[in-house]
């Protein structure tokens, strides 16, 4: 079980890397969104234990906080 969420959290981090690389091009807002699905997928499958779904519930929400991060009311 520890080996398992060692192996998602190590598959995360290059992911997070790999992804923030080919981000050059990207808005401000898209980065944060990637930015926060990311740490929200690490977060949730820590929380609960390598979950799929806490995983992929964790990136769903941290994805949703990236994106409105910095948003503007006009």
């Amino acid at each position: 079980m520890k080996m398992k969420s060692n192996l998602a959290a190590t598959i995360m981090a290059v992911t997070l890397v790999l992804s923030l690389s080919s981000c050059s091009n990207l808005s401000t807002r898209d980065k944060n969104t990637i930015i926060g699905a990311s740490i929200g997928a690490a977060a949730g499958a820590v929380l609960t234990g390598g979950s799929g779904i806490g995983t992929a519930g964790g990136a769903a929400v941290g994805g949703i906080i990236g994106n409105q991060v910095g948003k503007h009311k006009k």
